[in-house]
């Protein structure tokens, strides 16, 4: 009798596990604790794998490029052909503006609780509710779920069921959102780098609500303070508080939403800066003649991109740290933008030379910026730097708790391998670019091209 407890208590553990099992397969409750599972798994990998400690050396780095001239290298941009520069507001020359603006975008606050990765998603709906807009016709999903079920369409998880939007793409880029806008909706979207705050503020003051993407220091998901890639609604600005105002998607569980966040200027341009001053401008197609008007010389995407390099070149010459390293690679960013790839590549090896001596931590280290950023792949393979695409891509897919989920990290693998002629190896990166993104055009082509 006392040698059957063990094998009596060992019945009830496997009656209990089943029990658990079985619950866990039921919708209502999968849907409340699966997400507590992969934080589980996702702090797992991060403790055996820490992400900031995968580090990308270029293999055939350039020679170190010269200090920054920042008056020698902006005449050399500025005597580059390019198309006229419109006549209209100068920067040099900036018209006067009202000390404040609020376009109340707190009325159109849209969250991303609830779903994964949707800061991309979230902010686009408020863009585009911010104009009326109620929809893709016949459908009456969540707006969110509609713009994503575009640009992150997702797949069917096996082990849910489920269409997953969200927790394996972990980005949607900018032109993602702006097709979107363009190819989907009756509204219009630009996309231009080389922002200012001057120019913000004069598109908020003509009534224009604006979207910038940044990065900046946040608790993650798994509650971990690290720097992320993230998109705001900037809707309003005042000089006297100088502060940008702002609706932002994202916020834990223990926090209110968001609205109307007010960000010191600096603030606002330090974390700009890491994503080469971008921004995105949704607006009805009616009205493109005044946003042009009020883009002044960012009209024109040609005088942008050399206004970024511009700027990259002023803050080399005046930044350090993480700065510095945003600094070289939105050089990098810049170059590719004008198709120069081989002063992009040196700059980019400028730029990962410079992360390698950042201290070892999720503070100083943005692992994430090639998930959101992929011109070093762009610099590399144009300039026959196969194995060095080949080796970006594998730090970078090695970075995500999620495991190689990044679609343009292996396409341009991808791409790489079938450079070298490892075709097998090509193939299948490019197929799971799509078998996550079946809306991923690049890979789409790829494989049509190559009878894949």
């Amino acid at each position: 009798m006392f040698k059957q407890k063990p094998l009596s208590w060992a019945l009830a553990v496997m009656a209990l596990l089943l029990l658990a099992f079985g619950a866990y397969q039921i919708p209502f409750i999968n849907s409340r604790l699966a997400w507590r599972f992969d934080f589980l798994r996702a702090e797992v990998n991060a403790w055996l794998n820490p992400p900031s400690e995968q580090v990308f050396l270029p293999a055939t780095a350039q020679p170190t490029l010269p200090h920054p001239n920042v008056t020698r290298v902006a005449a050399a941009a500025s005597a580059t052909p390019t198309p006229p520069l419109p006549t209209a507001t100068a920067t040099i020359t900036p018209t006067a503006l009202p000390e404040r603006a609020d376009l109340k975008g707190d009325r159109v606050y849209t969250d991303q609780k609830n779903r994964w990765n949707y800061c991309g998603p979230a902010n686009l709906t408020m863009a585009l509710k911010f104009w009326g807009w109620k929809g893709l016709p016949g459908e009456t999903a969540d707006l969110r779920d509609q713009i994503a079920s575009v640009v992150k369409p997702g797949f069917i998880d096996p082990t849910k069921n489920l269409i997953d939007r969200g927790r394996l793409d972990l980005n949607v880029m900018p032109y993602e959102m702006a097709d979107f806008v363009n190819d989907y909706t009756d509204y219009s979207a630009l996309l231009r780098h080389g922002g200012e705050p001057y120019v913000v503020k004069a598109l908020l003051t003509a009534g224009f609500p604006v979207v910038i993407e940044k990065g900046y220091y946040e608790r993650d998901t798994q509650g971990k303070k690290t720097w992320m890639g993230h998109y705001l609604f900037v809707t309003g600005y005042d000089d006297a508080e100088e502060v940008f105002i702002v609706q932002d998607a994202y916020y834990l569980n223990e926090e209110k939403p968001r609205k109307n966040v007010r960000i010191k200027y600096e603030d606002f341009v330090e974390g700009w800066r890491s994503f080469n001053y971008l921004f995105l401008v949704v607006y009805p197609r009616q009205q493109e003649a005044q946003v042009l008007q009020t883009l002044g010389n960012w009209a024109d995407p040609a005088w942008a991109y050399r206004q970024a390099a511009q700027m990259a070149e002023q803050d080399i010459a005046t930044l350090q740290g993480i700065d510095l390293y945003f600094a070289w690679f939105n050089k990098g960013t810049s170059a590719v933008q004008q198709q120069d790839y081989a002063t992009a590549a040196a700059a980019y090896d400028q730029a990962f030379t410079l992360y390698a001596g950042l201290a070892q931590d999720d503070n100083q280290r943005p692992y994430r910026m090639v998930w959101y950023q992929t011109g070093p792949y762009w610099a590399y393979f144009y300039t026959g730097r196969y194995q060095d695409v080949i080796n970006l891509a594998d730090v970078t897919l090695a970075t995500p708790s999620t495991g190689p989920t990044l679609e343009e990290s292996l396409y341009w693998r991808g791409m790489a391998e079938y450079a070298l002629g490892n075709t097998a190896a090509a193939l299948t990166d490019m197929r799971e670019t799509l078998r996550l993104n079946p809306n991923f055009a690049p890979g789409i082509q790829r494989l049509q091209e190559w009878g894949g």
